[in-house]
């Protein structure tokens, strides 16, 4: 097994794991994000077999950048982390890659590592973080903030209340930010859509990590909303959006 660090420099021979087709648009986005986000201490690690296939990755960044609502000052926080095949789970592949994290965030002098987690799509259950140390400080709607700290008397992290930032939102909205590069395909689908059913959907990029943690979506990089309520908080295809469209317009 090797990790490799993903950097501004390789990234186009390495991809970002997620998107591997360096033509794409959305590589392209995912690339200049992920450069400016690298000055920031964004980190973006691939596990890799002796066959130098790729098995998983994981990306992470000071909390204080971290385009999540997470409140966690002097922590590590991890944006993604994934192990691509089944019969690749259960075999320790994730630790190492949150062993990774943690001696980084040691190397930082950080006084601790912290993630959020879900049993929901498009983010990884507690479990495999339970089994590496980590415990429950903060939980909000299907979001649940974990921890692993090693200054004892350091404040647990928390979780902002994103749905304090729902109510100004009238009409469609769509935010997005390119730290997924799943979302540009989700956007133009949606947009599609939206044009189908003569919905006038607003789309807005989100550009800073303060707009994340501050935003109305517990994923922080996506949320769809009408009039005030959140709908969805991750990567959407044509065919959900249609069905809630169809939900909407009958309530």
């Amino acid at each position: 097994m090797k990790i490799i660090d993903v950097t501004p420099n390789n990234a186009e021979k390495e991809t970002f794991f997620c998107i591997k087709d360096i033509k794409k648009p959305a590589f392209k986005s995912k690339q200049l994000w992920f450069e400016k986000r690298y000055k920031e201490g964004l980190r973006l690690k691939i596990l890799k077999n002796e066959a130098d296939k790729m098995l998983g990755f994981i990306e992470y960044i000071p909390a204080i950048d971290a385009w999540r609502p997470v409140d966690a000052h002097n922590f590590m926080f991890i944006h993604c982390m994934y192990i691509y095949s089944k019969k690749d789970r259960n075999k320790g592949l994730g630790t190492m890659l949150i062993n990774e994290a943690e001696k980084d965030a040691k190397t930082r002098k950080m006084n601790g590592l912290c993630v959020m987690t879900s049993k929901g799509s498009w983010i990884t259950n507690k479990s495999l973080f339970e089994k590496n140390g980590f415990t429950q400080v903060d939980q909000r709607g299907r979001f649940e903030l974990m921890s692993k700290k090693w200054r004892t008397k350091t404040p647990d992290p928390k979780l902002f209340d994103w749905t304090r930032q729902q109510q100004k939102y009238e009409g469609w909205h769509l935010l997005y930010a390119d730290q997924c590069p799943w979302h540009e395909k989700s956007v133009e689908a949606m947009l599609n859509v939206a044009m189908d059913f003569d919905v006038d959907l607003k789309v807005s990029k989100i550009e800073s990590a303060q707009e994340a943690k501050n935003g109305p979506s517990g994923f922080g990089v996506f949320g769809l909303l009408h009039n005030g309520k959140l709908l969805d908080d991750h990567y959407l295809s044509a065919t959900r959006f249609r069905n809630i469209l169809k939900a909407e317009q009958n309530l």
